[in-house]
This record gives C-alpha cells, sequence and structure tokens, in this order.
C-alpha cells in the first residue's frame, strides 16, 4: 500500500486524525534526527523521544548560569535550589494539585517512587498489600517488603486472558477479602501456608496499600480511575503507577486524590532520564517511617549516640543529593507538553494505534491464516497507544521473539520484545496456567533458561510496538509493510538465536 492510499485510508476510519497535522510539522523539525536517520520509533511506552527545543534549553541554561549544590547557601547553590522549587511547583500545577495537600519527592524513576513507599510503609502482620496481577515488577517488588513485616500479599486476578482485564468485582473481593491468588503467587502462598499465617484482619487503622497501574505496560489496557476511591473506601491507601499513562492523558489529583503517585519523567518527553518522582499527599507521606537516613535526610546525627533527626516532608526522603542539574528539564518538557496540547497528542496516538491493530490484525499467508495474534483488547476503549502481540508462521507457530528483535534491528526499527516486565500479564496473555507454574515448586532452576526449561511453553514473551509525541501514519505502513514481507509464508525456526538472559 503506497503512502498516499495509506494515508487516505486512516483519514476515512479516523478523520480526527486530521485535527493533529501540527504533530507531523514537529515531526520534521524538532523530531527531523529521525527522518535523517531513517528510523522508525516503535517503542515510546520504553521512553519518550526529546525535541531539538528541549536539548537546546538544557544546553542555553548552563551557557548562562552557574549551579551548585543545593544543600548549602552560596549564590551557586540557591540558583539550583531556585530552579528545583520552580520545578515541584510545575509540577503540582499540571496534576491540579494544591501544595498544601501534595509535595513532588524526587527519585531516580517511578521505581524509586515505588520502592520509597515499600520501604517505608508502615507494614504490620494484619496488614494486606493488594496488587493487581496486570504489574510492573516495580509494584510485584513490593510484596517483599510486605513479607519481611509478615503482611499478607493478595494478587487481583486477570479474568479475561483475551483483552487482559481486570474485573472491578475481583478488586472488590481482593480488597476485602483475606486472600486472592492469581496462579503467579503459588509458590507465595504455600509459604505463608507454611508458616502458619492465614493473613486475616487482626488490627484496626488502615488495612494496608492498594498498588496497581493506572495504564497496562504491557497491553495499553486502561484500569479504571475509579479504583483509587474504591480502595480509600476501604481503609487502603493507593499508590498509582502512572508511569505509561501519563505520555497521553493527565491526572487531576484535585479530584482523584491518590495518597501516591509515581511517575518517571523520561517516559513523557525523552529527558531527563534518572529523574523519576513520588506525587504524595502530605498526610500519608507523615505516616511513612524511613528504615535509614542518609545525606540530606536529617537535620542532625551524632556518633557518640545513637540518635538524629529527620528532615521535614519530601527533605527525609531524598536521599543523597538530588539531580539539580537535571531536574529543570522536567520543567521545560512539562511547558514542551503544555504548547503543543496533551489532547493533540492522545488523539494522534488513538488513532495510530487503532489504525495499526487494524492494519496487522489484516495480514494472512498466502493460505489465508492469520499472521498476528493480539494480547490486549482489538477496539480502542479504554486503552492507550502499545500494542502487544505476536506473529505466526504459515503453520500457526509463533516466531520467536527473538528473531523479530534481531531482523526489526536490521531493518532500523525500534520496538520492545520479552515480557516487559510484567509477569503477571505475560502469565495471562500466553496463557501460561497454575498447573505449569506449579512446576518450579519442584524445580531448582539456577538461571532464567532453567526457568524456561521448567516451564516448557510455545511462546514466553511476545513484541510490543508503541506510538507516541512523535508518531507519523508512515511509521505504521513502514512496520506493518515490515511485517508482511519478512515473515508471510514463513517457516518459524530457533536456529541461531542469542540465549535468553532475562525476561
Amino acid at each position: 500500500m503506497d503512502g498516499q492510499t495509506a494515508t487516505s485510508l486512516l483519514l476515512e476510519r479516523y478523520p480526527e486524525y486530521s485535527t493533529t497535522t501540527k504533530l507531523d510539522d514537529l515531526r520534521a523539525t524538532e523530531y527531523s534526527y529521525l527522518d535523517e536517520q531513517h528510523h522508525v520509533y516503535l517503542d515510546y511506552t520504553g521512553a519518550g523521544l526529546a525535541a531539538s527545543s528541549q536539548h537546546n534549553a538544557h544546553r542555553d541554561r548552563f551557557m548562562h548560569a552557574t549551579f551548585g549544590n543545593p544543600h548549602s547557601s552560596n549564590p551557586t547553590s540557591q540558583a539550583a535550589t531556585d530552579l528545583v522549587e520552580h520545578a515541584r511547583a510545575r509540577i503540582l500545577r499540571h496534576f491540579n494539585a494544591s501544595p498544601d495537600e501534595y509535595t513532588i519527592v524526587f527519585t531516580p524513576n517511578a521505581t524509586g517512587a515505588a520502592r520509597l513507599v515499600g520501604e517505608s510503609y508502615p507494614w504490620r502482620r494484619s496488614s494486606r498489600l493488594v496488587l493487581t496481577a496486570d504489574n510492573h515488577n516495580s509494584l510485584n517488588g513490593l510484596r517483599q517488603f510486605a513479607e519481611s513485616s509478615h503482611a499478607n500479599t493478595a494478587y487481583v486476578p486477570i479474568y479475561d486472558s483475551e483483552n487482559v482485564r481486570i474485573r472491578e468485582e475481583d478488586v472488590i473481593a481482593a480488597l476485602s477479602r483475606s486472600t486472592v491468588y492469581s496462579p503467579r503467587t503459588w509458590l507465595e502462598k504455600k509459604k505463608k501456608q507454611q508458616k502458619g499465617r492465614d493473613g486475616t484482619r487482626t488490627g484496626g487503622g488502615r488495612r494496608g496499600l492498594f498498588a496497581y497501574p493506572a495504564q497496562s505496560n504491557f497491553t495499553g489496557v486502561r484500569h479504571p480511575l475509579s479504583w483509587v476511591r474504591l480502595a480509600q473506601s476501604r481503609g487502603y491507601d493507593v499508590l498509582l503507577d502512572a508511569a505509561a499513562y501519563l505520555p497521553t492523558s493527565t491526572l487531576d489529583l484535585s479530584e482523584l486524590r491518590p495518597e501516591f503517585v509515581m511517575v518517571s519523567w523520561y517516559k513523557l518527553f525523552g529527558v531527563p532520564t534518572g529523574v523519576g518522582c513520588l506525587i504524595a499527599r502530605r498526610d500519608a507521606l507523615s505516616r511513612l517511617n524511613r528504615p535509614w537516613f542518609a545525606g540530606g535526610t536529617v537535620q542532625a546525627a551524632t556518633v557518640g549516640l545513637n540518635w538524629h533527626l529527620m528532615e521535614k516532608d519530601e527533605a527525609a526522603f531524598e536521599d543523597g543529593t538530588i539531580n539539580y542539574l537535571s531536574i529543570p528539564d522536567v520543567t521545560v518538557g512539562l511547558e514542551w507538553l503544555s504548547s503543543i496540547g496533551i489532547e493533540t497528542i492522545a488523539t494522534r496516538v488513538r488513532c495510530l494505534t487503532g489504525w495499526a491493530i487494524e492494519r496487522l490484525l489484516t495480514l494472512t499467508h498466502s493460505h489465508g491464516g492469520k499472521m498476528i495474534v493480539l494480547y490486549g483488547p482489538a477496539s480502542m476503549h479504554d486503552r492507550g497507544g502499545t500494542i502487544c502481540f505476536n506473529i505466526m508462521d504459515t503453520n500457526g507457530t509463533i516466531f520467536d521473539e527473538r528473531l523479530v528483535a534481531t531482523e526489526s534491528a536490521q531493518a532500523n526499527i525500534s520496538l520492545r520484545t520479552g515480557c516487559f516486565c510484567n509477569p503477571g500479564a505475560g502469565e495471562a496473555a500466553l496463557d501460561i496456567k497454575g498447573n505449569v507454574l506449579a512446576r518450579l515448586a519442584l524445580a531448582r532452576a539456577k538461571s532464567y533458561q532453567d526457568f524456561l526449561d521448567v516451564l516448557d511453553v510455545p511462546a514466553v514473551g511476545a513484541i510490543r510496538v508503541s506510538f507516541g509525541i512523535a508518531s507519523v501514519a508512515a511509521d505504521v505502513e513502514s512496520f506493518v509493510a515490515f511485517v508482511e514481507e519478512t515473515y508471510q509464508d514463513r517457516i518459524a525456526t530457533k536456529k541461531n538465536l542469542t540465549p535468553r538472559a532475562r525476561c
């Protein structure tokens, strides 16, 4: 299909795409490096891309000022402090959050934000950590903190393996009952049974923590934001993972009011890397208790006496010296998004995602057999700009995603393969059931390959493409053409594949 025909069909299916032509102009100017490099970038869920003007702003800032460590009161320190505090205020405005109610804790990334909550949360034996099976490992890892305090962990299962969605009634059940386990937590359940713990609620006060993603990084499924109030009404604090959601949407914290939100800024606009944040309600932050202190987090400490006095509010959670040279780039990025309009970006991504799904699902081999198996919803209802799938050969066998990774890279296409640090969604999508996972209880896997050998399933990974601020219709057509030309009527093989080192 030539470019003109493809664009005409796209506009016929998604006429609102015509309202986003501003982004075509920006692709040709601010993101011109993509076309200059003949690069098809399809990994916006992995990382956003930065505009040339963002890089220029960073350079200009250093050409006209000098900055020093904020933990001082000299002129260079004050210059850095002013820009950091300006960034905090700008973030709060972006989320419509009152500085009287919320504060910003700068972290290395969204994972760092999750860890702050997990390690500092007031766990007790009667506490409960409730997670959705569709969660990034940054949230799955919270169960280690809960378990070390003898708290109970419950998972809300994925009921619909085709669309990879979670039912609200299962969320309610998980928040209400003592234990709701997905197959993936079979081993944890057995360990707790052996220790004689039943996870029942015995104490008063808050029941625990509910953590879930606003948007799945595996399938692009958007989970209801109404679950925030649902969990709070049942006595839980809420940690909302907004990393995959925010590049094309906004959160109004004056209405939503979760206790904690985790953010990685490079996901939104490419730079800065190494800067994320925990957006925390002040009342919830005051309930956290750091298990250690460090430079920057204490007002005073002594060696002759085992005593220290923690800093107040966000300062007690920002270990050492924050990334004060890069944090101002968050302000630049938010202003850049504001100048374009997040709704314009959302419309562009919605149209291209829907069009890409339709184009991929029409691909067939010469005998009529389908080439694509999609994981997640085919419609654009309650989903974002992430598409997860595998490619089938002429016999219906799935091509190993490692082969696709190698061959797409050779075609100068950037996409993502694997399980995307989201084992729960992967297990549901790839139909890896509890009886298969139960083999792990008897195995002694010493490597990731040992783990895969124990599972012995047709596929353990998938392909993920995603769209963002600099995506254009030609990116979709280039990728669809690559899939058709490379895999149509081909037989899958596992020869010469690189060993798997991790998921």
